[in-house]
């Protein structure tokens, strides 16, 4: 078990090194931080509520940002690898295919997570130096991120296994938009008079990630309560959902031929 915790973390390293390597992540980072810088313009255009427009444009720039480069910069290292036949050489080790998908599932997360630690401190920094509060609520909804963007890894891990990375791109932005509105689409769905859309606007719902659990946004910038259940809940099922798409994307890579 030791050993196999080993393999796992040496994968997700080279994969983080791998990964802030590639210029796109960058790319997608300084237009994050200057989204973030320019929410300040953005909030002097306006007489009123002019701090809450500066937190909720940097917050939804995080979130936004965040999501493309999960996606865009992780769709493809399982392509890469393959195309430049270096999985060969590593699973001619002892390294089995789990282990290099856990691997490298890891190792784009650690990515992913540290660019929104650097999208949350220029967000803190230009807050403070724009007069607006922050309280606990702010890192409670950054936290929320964090797992969401976990479950986003998790849904491009499983596409990469077995597709292109261009249709693994589109799977995973439609997983993501429709993600956000299961939630609403299960609520219309249960209005219907029709027992058929009853039950796939359940289905949808039940099979889809419920996206807007992670998303805390409104009641931080309004300061609205936020209880530890909420958070604790939806740590839970982002943990949870993640997990199970792994097992799934382990299975589906355990059976491609690689060839």
């Amino acid at each position: 078990m030791l050993k196999s915790l080993r393999r796992v973390w040496s994968i997700a390293t080279n994969t983080l090194r791998e990964a802030v390597r590639n210029r796109l992540l960058y790319a997608l980072l300084f237009f994050a931080v200057t989204m973030i810088g320019f929410s300040v313009f953005i909030a002097s255009l306006s007489y009123v509520e002019g701090e809450r427009i500066i937190q909720d444009m940097g917050l939804a720039s995080i979130r936004l940002f965040s999501v493309g480069i999960a996606i865009f910069v992780g769709i493809g290292l399982i392509h890469g690898e393959v195309e430049r036949r270096t999985i060969y050489t590593i699973l001619s080790k002892p390294v089995t295919r789990p282990e290099f998908l856990l691997g490298k599932f890891l190792g784009l997360l650690l990515a992913v997570w540290l660019q929104l630690f650097l999208m949350a401190l220029a967000f803190g920094l230009v807050s403070l130096l724009a007069g607006a509060g922050l309280d606990l609520g702010y890192g409670e909804a950054l936290l929320l991120v964090g797992i969401e963007l976990m479950v986003i890894v998790a849904v491009a891990t499983l596409f990469s296994a077995f597709t292109t990375p261009m249709l693994a791109a589109f799977f995973t932005v439609g997983i993501y938009a429709l993600g956000h509105l299961s939630r609403n689409l299960h609520l219309l769905g249960q209005e219907s008079d029709v027992e058929v859309v009853k039950y796939t606007a359940t289905l949808i719902y039940r099979v889809l990630p419920d996206l807007e659990s992670f998303n805390l946004s409104i009641q931080a910038v309004h300061g609205l309560p936020i209880s530890g259940a909420e958070v604790g809940w939806a740590v839970l099922y982002g943990v949870g959902y993640s997990t199970a798409l792994l097992i799934l994307a382990s299975f589906i890579f355990q059976r491609r031929d690689l060839q």
